[in-house]
């Protein structure tokens, strides 16, 4: 399908509205009235729009839309994605084909599968804008008649009417009034995020489980999994959700080593390692920006006379030295087949999970409680011997407890999850800061040693910033010490 236009000029809008069920014969309430001083416009529109999806509705199943539209004022081509407060609408001017720049962002979440016209939406709409004294947009209110057809069932047409609610920049809600009208006038909120879903009538999300451990189990995995979505988007935005992404990664990566015995071993044992290396690559990146942001802390904390030479230059240009390859390897893993392969299997679990068994209650709590005393073996180990090494594997060890006792929460006793949780969590993080001080120290001593080469420069400050990362650990380790202690 080709249709005629002009150049690309991607722009972001944030999108907040609600969708209204109505019957054909509803009776729009009142509007003149919603807001003091305020004015309505009202303007008809038509629009067309077609919807891009694969052929295996990927975008849909995350709530991804990509369409082009054409009609009185909002012609062009539009990619909406799921925000915290409502919808990013990505959007570009009419060009010929799919534009790349929007392609490119959901290559992902399509799985690199081609993209094709799944359906057709005509819209014929009454807009009613309620504006503020000063002309600003308070909230809108349209009317939409739609008429559309699927593109596997192009002979079966399908009408509905229903009302559609966009907040203005500054409106944090939909006012009462008009909630209170249309639901007496006998509108309901729609089950349908977007006309495409309302047109394809599909419903994506976790099968059901047969047991509350699977359940909780699932549902865990799942939010995972939705976060690496959201963060490949963000990440191909340009964005910068590393930190989320990772942590996203390696939660579902620990419940696979925790609880993978109770799944199936053939597929849990391939995606482990997969998930190891893409943790690896957005490791590589995360590590310069925590540096990066600790070192530029203390560099601030110190008196400027005791910060010789270009200390913060090199430090950012090293580190910049470091984080750049990294990104580029990122970007080329996440167009890799490899990691394609790995996102559809992700895709799959969250409508067919891994699960050889039945899985119960008390097979959850009993791996969990062998995570807690796996870690308070490797931690008691630690900190007797106090090697870098130990350290690492305790907090690693941590870690894994405390994303069990999140995913078993649901199944266990509130306040001992609860207690389970709040342990290990204060333990990973005092255990983080031991290990971020480690791997300064062995990035000041390098750094230091080049900067002694370069007859500008010296390491004096370098040591100071050595002094104070190792005093740093020392303290983490013997905070560590003081929490097992009072346990």
């Amino acid at each position: 399908m080709r249709f005629a236009g002009n150049a690309v000029t991607v722009k972001d809008v944030l999108e907040r509205e609600s969708k209204w069920a109505v019957d054909r014969d509803f009776t729009l309430p009142r509007l003149d009235d919603l807001v003091t001083n305020s004015r309505i416009e009202e303007l008809p529109v038509e629009l067309t729009s077609i919807y891009f999806d694969t052929a295996e509705r990927d975008l849909l199943a995350h709530d991804l839309t990509l369409r082009r539209r054409e009609g009185d004022d909002e012609s062009g081509w539009q990619l909406k994605i799921p925000h915290s407060g409502g919808r990013v609408e990505v959007t570009a001017r009419l060009s010929d084909e799919l534009p790349h720049e929007l392609t490119e962002i959901v290559n992902g979440a399509a799985l690199g599968r081609p993209l094709n016209a799944v359906a057709r939406v005509h819209t014929l709409r009454r807009r009613h804008r309620i504006l503020g004294s000063g002309g600003e947009l308070i909230v809108e209110i349209d009317d939409d008649t739609v008429d559309s057809t699927a593109a596997d069932r192009p002979a079966e047409l399908l009408a509905w009417r229903e009302i559609e609610i966009e907040l203005g920049p500054h409106t944090d809600e939909v006012p009462t009034i008009l909630r209170d009208r249309l639901a007496e006038a006998g509108a309901r909120e729609s089950s349908h995020p977007s006309k495409l879903s309302h047109v394809l009538a599909e419903r994506f999300g976790p099968a059901g489980a047969r047991s509350r451990a699977e359940r909780a189990l699932h549902e865990y995995m799942t939010t995972q999994i939705d976060l690496i979505f959201v963060g490949d988007i963000g990440l191909r935005r340009g964005e910068e959700p590393i930190h989320d992404t990772r942590v996203a990664t390696r939660r579902l990566r620990s419940t696979l080593r925790v609880f993978g015995k109770l799944m199936d071993h053939s597929a849990v044992g391939e995606i482990d390692n997969e998930l190891k290396w893409y943790a690896a690559l957005l490791g590589d990146i995360r590590d310069c920006h925590v540096q990066r942001r600790r070192l530029d802390d203390e560099l601030n904390a110190l008196p400027p006379e005791l910060v010789l030479g270009p200390v913060a230059a090199r430090i950012d240009a090293t580190l910049l030295a470091r984080q750049l390859p990294s990104r580029n390897a990122l970007a080329e893993a996440m167009n890799s087949p490899r990691y394609l392969r790995l996102l559809a299997t992700l895709q799959t679990w969250k409508s067919r999970p891994p699960f050889e068994r039945r899985i119960r209650r008390r097979q959850l709590v009993k791996r969990a409680q062998r995570a807690a005393d796996k870690a308070d073996r490797r931690l008691a180990t630690a900190l007797r011997n106090h090697r870098h090494e130990s350290m690492h594997r305790a907090r690693k060890a941590a870690k894994r407890a405390r994303y069990a006792a999140e995913l078993h929460k649901p199944v266990r006793k509130p306040a001992r999850a609860r207690s389970n949780i709040k342990y290990y969590k204060k333990i990973q993080r005092l255990l983080g800061d031991y290990n971020d001080s480690v791997v300064s120290t062995e990035f000041l001593w390098r750094t230091a040693t080049a900067a002694g080469t370069a007859g500008d420069e010296n390491g004096f400050t370098y040591g100071l910033l050595y002094a104070n990362e190792a005093h740093a650990g020392e303290a983490a380790g013997q905070r560590v010490a003081e929490v097992v202690a009072g346990e």
